[in-house]
């Protein structure tokens, strides 16, 4: 943004290093954020700043003068036309008032909308009590024993010997069912408390946050059909944190895929090998993805899940988008190609929900003020 310094703002010298632009960073952000009385204009120059200066590139660029977060292609300002000569009318910049929807995915054609259930029935995850089975197996085994008692006559030793241990087959029966009862009671407590609710958080509401709100309606169109998927908007990168870093999370069972949404010009995308994103075999200089250091920071945070990341892309202008290799660390995908390649991924394991996951993510997702 022209007139603001970046390093002035964040108060850091202009040969600071990543990590005192990052901590100089999250000491104003707590003072800034609107949820702490702060702007919400203010926390976005903030947030620009040190997007602008943690990216090598876009650093680079800013120091040398350039205008952070121009795409390369961008129409400059026209200059003014010589003395005595009409101006023609400006050109309406491309986009300006496009305004992105979701494309239509017909049911039929997404290979795993017929293999889950529409609302069927969940399982909770990690189990707090034996399985049906087994109670019913040692029920069964300790009636086999008093039916052997009764009829097969053993001498009285060994009678006393088989009465001790049908006490204790007894007693480790009630057990089992004082356990099956207390988490049958854990269990109904927990679905008590969130219902068949499947959403928590919110999108951004911003205008440049339009992607997010693409997304969480697409998430809640087509991945909601999966019954053990549970969706999470704005969560914080880090455990205390008020700041949403991460636009989307989605939990199915034991695997957890983060979302990052953004409105770019048509193009086609691609990853190097490197992690570097290239438009039209051209390094991308637009914009920032944030989605690698939130990925590692979640691996920490839930290490037993299976975790993905998706940079998920909506044109910004009239055209299309068109995507590389979905194999990268943080592919960038278009709608259709997630819900049918992340979507089946998800519903490997459809009806599941993993309690301790679940209750992880809903800590970390940052609630703004209504």
């Amino acid at each position: 943004m022209r007139g603001i310094d970046y390093y002035e703002l964040l108060g850091v010298p202009r040969d600071a290093s990543s990590s005192e632009i990052r901590s100089a960073y999250r000491t104003l952000a707590k003072a800034m954020h609107p949820d702490t009385g702060g702007t919400a204009g203010t926390f976005r120059l903030l947030r620009e700043a040190y997007e602008t200066l943690t990216d090598p590139e876009r650093r680079d660029d800013y120091d040398s003068g350039g205008r952070d977060g121009a795409e390369p292609d961008e129409p400059e300002e026209p200059a003014p036309p010589p003395a005595g000569e009409r101006r023609r009318p400006a050109r309406r910049a491309s986009g300006s008032h496009h305004v992105p929807t979701l494309p239509p995915i017909a049911p039929g054609t997404i290979a795993w909308w017929d293999q889950v259930r529409d609302g069927g029935r969940v399982t909770l995850f990690p189990p707090v009590r034996p399985t049906q089975a087994v109670v019913l197996a040692m029920v069964g085994g300790w009636v086999l024993l008093v039916v052997l008692l009764v009829f097969a006559g053993p001498p009285v030793p060994v009678l006393a010997g088989a009465l001790l241990v049908l006490a204790g087959a007894g007693a480790a029966v009630g057990r089992t069912g004082r356990r099956h009862l207390a988490a049958r009671r854990t269990d109904r407590a927990f679905a008590a408390e969130f219902g068949t609710r499947v959403v928590f958080g919110k999108p951004g509401a911003e205008p440049d946050e339009a992607g997010e709100r693409l997304t969480a309606d697409l998430l809640s169109r087509y991945l909601t059909r999966i019954p053990g998927v549970r969706i999470f908007h704005g969560l914080a990168a880090e455990v205390g944190s008020v700041f949403a870093d991460i636009d989307h999370a989605v939990l199915c069972g034991r695997r957890l895929v983060l979302i990052e949404s953004k409105l770019w010009l048509p193009g086609d995308y691609r990853v190097d090998e490197a992690g570097g994103l290239w438009r039209n075999g051209h390094r991308f200089r637009g914009g920032a993805v944030r989605l690698p250091d939130q990925i590692a920071a979640y691996r920490a945070l839930l290490p037993d899940l299976e975790l993905r990341g998706v940079l998920l892309l909506y044109p910004s202008a009239p055209g299309g988008i068109t995507v590389g290799d979905p194999r990268a660390e943080v592919p960038p995908m278009v709608p259709d190609q997630f819900v049918r390649d992340v979507g089946g991924w998800l519903a490997a394991d459809p009806s599941t929900v993993d309690r301790e996951a679940f209750r992880t993510l809903l800590r970390q997702v940052v609630v703004s003020p209504d």
